[in-house]
């Protein structure tokens, strides 16, 4: 049920998505190596290194990730049954889901040693900050405002594209105040106002995934990192063998 609801997504945006949105069609600014059997379910870039969560039961991993070799610096298992999904750091500590679990985790950021865990309702996709909250997708329209100390759900933004909710919300970026998010099974990126919830333009990445030849219909494109410092915006997907550089949004 869930992959035919995100087919008939998919069917949606071709069709509707430039009516009246821009897309930004993203070429590769430069690439990178990416482990083509990471199951990537979250990403993001913070003091030079990749922090990269991947799935599947039995071989989710959270990861230290040097990006310019794709070489794992580090690596914590997270154990059966869970399913890996979503991290963000704060502060001192990395923040991860899994997917029908209904726990996280806490961990070091430097070392990655688990201090503790948390519990919410519903599935966990993916998480990232916006500098007060923390922001969690879990798979619908829907976006949950978190508290950074306490994780507990402080508010929620509805997701809309041209008047109708946007569903499959999965791995999260915040970049220049806006919120990115990869649509499961799709090959757009939305671009969400995060007072709003409006979707206010795409980024399409099919170019990216022809060039990473992920011909599986399961090596969707997943994982968006933002280095601020730099302005750059990165952008891999599961199983993908590499991880590409592009073009932020415009305005």
């Amino acid at each position: 049920m869930r992959r035919l609801a995100a087919l008939l997504l998919a069917a949606w945006l071709a069709p509707a998505a430039p009516a009246a949105l821009p897309i930004d069609h993203a070429m590769p600014i430069a690439s990178f190596p990416h482990d083509p059997g990471a199951f990537t379910e979250g990403l993001f870039y913070k003091d030079g290194r990749f922090y990269e969560s991947t799935g599947l039961v039995g071989r989710s991993t959270i990861r230290l990730v040097d990006p310019e070799t794709g070489v794992v610096r580090r690596s914590v298992t997270v154990p059966p049954p869970d399913f890996g999904e979503g991290i963000v750091a704060w502060g001192k500590q990395l923040i991860s889901l899994t997917w029908r679990g209904g726990v996280g985790y806490r961990w070091t950021l430097d070392g990655f040693r688990k201090l503790g865990q948390w519990h919410y309702p519903g599935e966990g996709w993916a998480l990232t900050s916006d500098g007060r909250h923390l922001i969690m997708s879990d798979g619908t329209a829907t976006l949950r405002l978190l508290d950074p100390k306490t994780l507990r759900e402080t508010g929620r933004i509805a997701v809309t594209a041209e008047g109708a909710p946007l569903s499959q919300l999965n791995e999260l970026e915040y970049v220049d105040g806006e919120i990115l998010a990869n649509i499961w099974l799709t090959d757009m990126i939305a671009r969400i106002d995060p007072a709003t919830g409006h979707v206010v333009g795409w980024i399409d990445v099919s170019g990216l995934r022809a060039r990473a030849h992920a011909a599986d219909p399961d090596a969707v494109p997943n994982g968006i990192a933002w280095d601020k410092a730099r302005r750059r915006l990165f952008v891999t997907g599961k199983n993908w063998p590499l991880l590409f550089q592009i073009a932020p949004p415009k305005g």
